[in-house]
């Protein structure tokens, strides 16, 4: 598959298949010449050494009035990609280091950055050719772009730092001289085009919004098949109770139950109680509100990737060079921490139905096991649930309502967000395990109705997930079996 990067806009969906796909970038001719174009402008207004120009004849932050001499501007950006490059923590993992290629280069595609020709086409080369810098997730402020994190992405340009590539962490420089590759000669702003953006942010939230729309899908398959192993009612997803409350998501939840459900010999047959508890009742309010929010972050996740977001903007066209302040983070840094609270209620809900299945109620065993006692069955794996959404509670506090000045008093407000993706992927990496949980338990919940079956659909999910997690009789090591319970909600042919 060839990917064509050009002004088209870039849908979430887009992005998922190139990357899927394992796709070859290439530059179209329109942003060759952007490009160009912008590179040509920037050289010529460097002849009029009278006018400074912020981070391209000056320093940085709150060196924007130190003047730099012209044969000292390419040193001052190779001297910015070095000295920013102070990440720390844990490494960021491969999937989004690549994302990170892909957005940067996209950015600075439109024409608008200064970047040179060659600077654009090696981060795609970067990309096709799966040589991942190695970058830290803590560092940046998300404000002045993710200053630490691109400067580790950046470094492998100019022949520092390290790449993740062919499975081996190595010097850039070994692997650029094995490719016959030099390192590049940066010129005046390229190294601030570079490091001032938010693609650090940006990839973490693509991840997560990819992700979290997935297990949004995988949740109400699981509730489903929880809801009528636990002989749960249908009343509540009918669609004239929504239609006096219209949420989008609400609505569409229930839809999507009563599509997932038809057919089932459980859900028709007579029920004893008159209604369920909300884990069950609430799941078109409490799940579609899940996916609402998801719909909102990803119409402004979208609109982040299409843009500019270093500075200063360049305007070819207008004879300007704009220093504004498309660089802050503020504008995704607070969506990101909504789809954190978000998917942390759906992991939380998602605990309460497995909570009510082990409970011994409405002819289960206690703990899903046919010898409660000499068995603990599934007690623990609730515990483990439980754990996993208390810490989701923890992570959720807002990075964005957190500001530290910082370039001495230069940079005095910032997003923090780069906290908030990197909590966000945490949170939505947990949501994950919580329903692999639920889905561990309902499936064994759903064996103590037989002979009576649920739906076709769920009947297909549940036959392919016992070839990989069996019934458990008694008594056995969990942890494996969790384990592949997360793995079978990678994959997307249920939903």
């Amino acid at each position: 598959m060839i990917h064509t990067i050009s002004t088209g806009r870039i849908t979430l969906e887009r992005l998922k298949e190139i990357i899927d796909n394992h796709a070859t970038l290439v530059l179209s001719e329109e942003a060759k010449m952007a490009i160009l174009k912008c590179r040509r402008y920037l050289d010529e207004k460097m002849k009029d050494p009278e006018k400074p120009l912020y981070g391209i004849t000056t320093g940085f932050g709150s060196l924007y009035n130190v003047t730099i001499p012209a044969d000292e501007l390419s040193q001052l950006q190779h001297n910015l990609v070095m000295s920013h490059a102070c990440g720390a923590g844990e490494t960021v993992r491969p999937e989004i280091v690549k994302l990170m290629l892909f957005l940067k280069a996209q950015s600075l595609s439109y024409g608008h950055s200064g970047a040179q020709l060659i600077t654009v086409q090696r981060l795609i080369d970067m990309f096709n050719e799966d040589i991942l810098p190695v970058v830290y997730q803590q560092g940046s402020l998300g404000a002045s772009g993710d200053l630490a994190p691109l400067a580790h992405l950046s470094l492998p340009l100019i022949g520092l730092g390290e790449v993740l590539y062919q499975g081996k962490v190595r010097p850039a420089a070994e692997v650029w001289a094995e490719k016959g590759w030099e390192p590049i000669t940066l010129q005046s702003k390229e190294g601030l085009a570079l490091l001032n953006g938010t693609q650090f942010m940006s990839a973490h939230a693509v991840y997560s919004l990819l992700k979290s729309m997935r297990l949004s899908r995988w949740a109400d398959r699981i509730a489903a098949m929880s809801l009528d192993a636990y002989d749960g009612r249908i009343e509540p997803f009918l669609p004239l109770t929504h239609l006096l409350r219209p949420h989008t998501g609400q609505i569409e939840t229930g839809k999507r139950f009563l599509a997932t459900l038809e057919g089932s010999e459980l859900i028709r047959r007579p029920k004893e109680h008159v209604q369920d508890p909300y884990s069950f009742r609430c799941i078109p309010q409490v799940h579609g509100a899940v996916k609402d929010n998801i719909n909102y972050v990803k119409s402004v996740i979208e609109n982040e990737i299409n843009s500019a977001t270093d500075n200063p903007n360049i305007f070819p066209d207008e004879d300007m060079i704009i220093s504004a302040g498309n660089f802050h983070g503020e504008p995704i840094a607070i969506p990101m921490d909504a789809l954190a609270i978000a998917m942390s209620e759906l992991a939380s809900i998602s605990e309460r139905r497995t909570y009510q299945l082990i409970h011994g109620l409405r002819g289960l065993p206690k703990y899903l096991v046919a010898n409660p006692g000499l068995n603990s069955g599934f007690m623990i794996p609730q515990y483990t649930a439980a754990s996993i959404v208390s810490q989701n509670k923890g992570l959720c506090w807002p990075a964005s309502c957190d500001s530290i000045p910082s370039s001495q008093g230069q940079e005095d407000h910032v997003s923090m967000g780069s906290n908030s993706a990197t909590k966000l992927v945490r949170v939505v990496d947990n949501t994950e395990t919580v329903l692999g949980i639920e889905l561990f338990n309902a499936a064994q919940a759903l064996e103590f109705r037989r002979p009576a079956k649920t739906s076709p659909i769920l009947e297909r999910i549940f036959e392919d997930y016992r070839k990989v997690v069996p019934f458990i009789d008694n008594d056995t090591y969990m942890h494996p079996l969790i384990e592949k319970s997360v793995q079978f909600l990678h994959q997307e042919q249920y939903l």
